[in-house]
C-alpha cells in the first residue's frame, strides 16, 4: 500500500480552509474525477474519486480533523473510518452533497438510484481477550465465525439451476411503486421484489432462493501493540457477504484486556508495587524489579519512604499510534514485620531509644506541630 496523500492537497485547499470550502472542493474532485467521466484513465480515476471521498469524510469531522491536524494519519488509528469500497458506498455517505444540487450530479448518480442499490452485507462481532504482555508486542487471533457466503449451488443468483428470476409483475421491473399521499406522489421500494426489478420463481434449494447460505470459517487478525481495553477494531470485508455481488460488510473486534497480577496500566505507563524491608529503606539496597519483559534491578536509595515512586523509562507499554513507550513506575512499600525473633526485638528497641534521643526532622516537626496545637487549646 501507498503512502497516504495529504488530505488537504487531496482536495486543493488550504490547512485553515471552512467547512464550506471543504465541502465545495469536495464537489469539485467528485466530479472531476468520477470514473463515468474518466474511460480512458478509469481505474486511476476510482482511486482519485475515493481519495477525495476519505479526505472529505476526515476534513468534514471536526473531532476527526482536529487529531489528523495535530498527529497526521495515525492520529485517525482507532477511529471508526467508513472505509469506500464502493461507489455506493460513498454516495450513501455523501449523496446530500453529490445528488442535491442537480445537473451533472443528477445525470452522474441518478441511474444509480433508480433501483434499490444492492445492499452491503451485514458487519459481524466478535470478543477477543488478551493479556497485558501481548498489548506490549503485538498479537495475533485465529477467529472462528459462522458467516453467510455465496451459494455454491446457484452462484448466488438465488435460482435453482436451468431457471431465471422472472420480471416483476408488481413494479414492471422498475424496482419501485408510486404512492399517493394527499397532494404528493412518491416512490417507495418495491415490497415485492424489494427493489430488484425481478423475483425468483423457482428458487434454488440449498440456500432457499437467498443465493446465500451459512458456513463455518477462520479468520487471522492481528491486533497491534499499544491496544486500550475496550477498544473496538474494524477489520475491513470480513463481515457477511452482500447481495448481488455487493461488497462484504466488516467485521469488528471487541478487545478485552485481563487484569494483570502484578502491573496496573495508566495509559501507556505501568505501575507496579515492590515490597521492600525497613532495613532495605533506611540503609539503600540493590533489589530486582519484575518488568513486562523479564527483570531488572533498581537501586533503592538510603532514606526511602514508604509509597515512593521510581521510574524506570521505556518499560511501559508501545504506544498504539507509534508515539514511543511508556514507563514502569515502581511504587515502593515498607513492610512491617509480623513476628520478630528475640534478637531482633532486642535491637529494634535499642533503635527505638536511640530515636528519642535523635528525633528525625519529620518527627520533629510533627510533634511540634501537636504540641502547639494542644498548648493553643488550654
Amino acid at each position: 500500500m501507498g503512502k497516504k496523500q495529504d488530505y488537504y492537497k487531496v482536495l486543493g485547499v488550504e490547512r485553515n480552509a471552512s467547512m464550506e470550502d471543504i465541502k465545495k472542493a469536495y464537489r469539485k474532485m467528485a466530479l472531476k474525477w468520477h470514473p463515468d467521466r474518466n474511460p480512458n484513465i478509469k481505474e486511476e480515476a476510482e482511486t482519485r474519486f475515493k481519495e477525495a471521498a476519505e479526505a472529505y469524510e476526515v476534513l468534514s469531522d471536526p473531532e476527526k480533523r482536529a487529531r489528523y491536524d495535530q498527529f497526521g494519519h495515525e492520529g485517525l488509528a482507532g477511529m471508526h473510518m467508513r472505509g469506500f469500497t464502493t461507489f455506493e458506498d460513498i454516495f450513501e455517505a455523501f449523496g446530500d452533497i453529490l445528488g442535491g444540487g442537480g445537473g451533472i450530479f443528477e445525470s452522474i448518480f441518478g441511474g444509480r438510484m433508480g433501483r434499490r442499490a444492492a445492499q452491503r452485507g451485514p458487519s459481524l462481532r466478535c470478543e477477543v481477550t488478551m493479556d497485558l504482555k501481548e498489548v506490549a508486542t503485538g498479537a495475533e487471533r485465529t477467529i472462528e465465525l459462522r458467516r453467510r457466503e455465496i451459494c455454491d449451488t446457484c452462484k448466488g443468483s438465488g435460482a435453482k439451476a436451468g431457471s431465471i428470476p422472472a420480471t416483476c409483475s408488481y413494479c414492471g421491473g422498475r424496482g419501485e411503486v408510486q404512492q399517493s399521499q394527499g397532494f404528493f406522489v412518491v416512490r417507495i421500494t418495491c415490497p415485492r421484489c424489494r427493489g430488484k426489478g425481478s423475483v425468483i420463481t423457482q428458487p434454488c434449494d440449498p440456500c432457499q432462493g437467498s443465493g446465500r447460505t451459512v458456513k463455518a470459517t477462520q479468520i487471522k487478525v492481528r491486533i497491534p501493540w499499544g491496544v486500550e481495553n475496550g477498544t473496538r477494531m474494524r477489520v475491513a470485508g470480513e463481515g457477511e457477504v452482500g447481495e448481488n455481488g455487493a461488497p462484504r460488510g466488516d467485521l469488528f473486534c471487541d478487545i478485552y484486556v485481563n487484569p494483570h497480577p502484578i502491573f496496573e496500566r495508566h495509559g501507556d505507563d505501568v505501575l507496579c508495587e515492590l515490597p521492600i524491608s525497613f532495613s532495605q529503606a533506611a540503609l539503600g539496597a540493590e533489589v530486582e524489579v519484575p518488568t513486562l519483559t523479564g527483570k531488572t534491578g533498581l537501586e533503592i536509595p538510603p532514606g526511602t519512604q514508604s509509597g515512593q515512586v521510581f521510574r524506570l523509562p521505556g518499560n511501559g507499554l508501545p504506544n498504539v499510534h507509534g508515539r514511543g513507550k511508556g514507563n514502569q513506575l515502581v511504587q515502593v512499600v515498607i513492610e512491617t514485620p509480623r513476628k520478630l525473633t528475640p534478637e531482633m526485638e532486642k535491637l529494634l528497641r535499642e533503635l527505638a531509644e536511640m530515636e528519642e534521643k535523635e528525633v528525625t526532622p519529620k518527627r520533629k516537626s510533627f510533634l511540634e506541630r501537636v504540641k502547639n496545637y494542644f498548648e493553643g487549646n488550654k
